[in-house]
């Protein structure tokens, strides 16, 4: 929530030319090593030693080795693979390669220790990325930036940490996929994102012209703001008409402790979503274990007459979030809202910790023709299950849900600004949830 509209400018490198040496295939293997030197062929035996000049050397059917040790360097993507010959960087045998930024300086421009600009086929395997800080109000600094018209990128197993903006009002972000150009087919698996101070932004995040993309596996915890995010309508795509996210898969993540509360832009408010899609389309968000976070998962859109719309939230488990476990619709009457979207199988736990009357499903501002289905929602000690207040509500269809309340407060549920205390009055005031149940212990 309240987040700052970012543009993410190219970073500047300059290329070390070294003469590349292929296999008749096309194939090579390029190791580089902390003791190696550049002038070296790059043999296991005679590692180059930058990363500047690995990825020189790298064209497609390369794969880049890199040996255990720290580098103060950044790893700019100089050359494409194909869809037969890839290009690979990757840490050797799983030994521990930290590219650190702790020798940059924080100069105005934004940085990422790991970029690809305009780049397709490349994959960016078991690398831990961190020590990149800075104090500038109007700098980002990233983990991993994926940028211009890139294609078949593939992040896995790699560990982000310690990337912060001391700014209030700052920006960092642990991956940043800003799709100025069309960025599609789209892999972010199996990664770490942890004890990152984002500022305005986000630890893992999809925004504008990007399709096709698949989030999953990954564990995104310990940090101040949004977990993972899939954005539209900020402006950051050429072609406006696909200014959004699209066509994604969110599964699989394990997303807590993640809380906006402590974080100096925001003034003690509880407003970090895990997972959140802000304008997205067409995305699913299904099979995600997300708790103690702010907000567990939110669909909406933060720009007034724009929608996250055609979400499927499916069978998550969402539980012990501050704020409540999955909210809908514009926080206030000055965003936009959620549209078409199905949240189904879930479970929901013990949402609304601390009272903050969110309860398990919040539904806010412009929520139109939603469905609420076959979901299970345990109660907090407020009792609140389904908060809305707002009557710019329509067509919400609620159905088949369980509902359980194991605490001693009576149940409670809030419609238009009217409350009920018990399901046939809820389903008498919406005109729906047929076949819902109401128990005292889980099924």
């Amino acid at each position: 929530m309240k987040r700052r509209i970012m543009y993410i400018s190219s970073l500047l490198t300059i290329g070390f030319m070294v003469t590349a040496c292929h296999s008749a295939t096309g194939e090579t293997t390029i190791y580089v090593a902390t003791d190696g030197d550049d002038h070296y062929e790059g043999t296991i035996d005679r590692p180059l030693r930058s990363l500047e000049a690995a990825a020189e050397k790298a064209t497609a059917g390369s794969t880049i080795v890199v040996r255990e040790g720290t580098y103060f360097e950044p790893l700019v993507v100089q050359h494409s693979g194909t869809k037969q010959q890839p290009v690979r960087f990757e840490a050797y045998q799983e030994e521990d390669v930290y590219l650190s930024g702790e020798q940059f300086e924080d100069t105005l421009e934004d940085q990422a220790l790991i970029e690809i600009n305009g780049h397709h086929d490349i994959t960016i395997d078991g690398f831990t990325i961190g020590d990149l800080t800075t104090d500038h109000i109007d700098k980002t600094v990233i983990g991993i930036l994926i940028t211009g018209a890139s294609q078949n990128v593939s992040l896995v197993h790699n560990t982000i940490e310690n990337v912060a903006t001391t700014a209030i009002e700052g920006n960092a972000h642990g991956i940043a996929v800003y799709g100025n150009h069309p960025i599609t087919d789209l892999l972010i698996e199996s990664n770490t994102l942890t004890n990152l101070s984002l500022g305005l932004s986000e630890a893992l995040v999809v925004n504008g012209d990007v399709s096709r993309f698949t989030i999953q596996n990954n564990h995104v915890y310990e940090t101040d703001n949004i977990g993972i995010d899939a954005i539209g309508y900020e402006g950051v795509a050429l072609n406006k008409a696909n200014d959004y996210a699209r066509d994604g898969v969110i599964q699989g993540n394990r997303v807590h402790h993640n809380s906006s509360y402590n974080n100096p832009s925001y003034n003690q408010d509880y407003s970090a979503g895990g997972i959140y899609i802000d304008g997205g389309s067409s995305i699913i968000i299904r099979d995600n274990t997300v708790y103690q976070n702010d907000i567990g998962i939110e669909a909406t859109s933060e720009h007034k007459g724009k929608f996250a719309s055609e979400i499927e939230i499916i069978a998550n488990e969402v539980y012990d979030n501050h704020y409540t476990g999955i909210a809908i619709g514009g926080y206030d009457s000055e965003r936009g809202g959620t549209s078409h979207t199905r949240i189904a199988e879930n479970v929901l736990a013990n949402n609304d910790t601390i009272g903050l009357e969110g309860g398990q499903l919040l539904i806010q501002y412009y929520s139109y023709s939603n469905r609420f289905e076959q979901n299970q929602l345990t109660a907090s000690p407020t009792g609140l299950f389904i908060s809305s207040e707002y009557e710019e509500n329509h067509n919400t269809l609620f159905s088949k849900n369980v509902y359980v309340n194991n605490n001693q407060q009576e149940p409670r549920w809030l419609w238009n600004s009217e409350e009920v205390d018990s399901l046939p009055a809820f389903q008498r005031l919406t005109r729906s949830d047929n076949g819902s149940v109401y128990l005292h212990e889980p099924i």
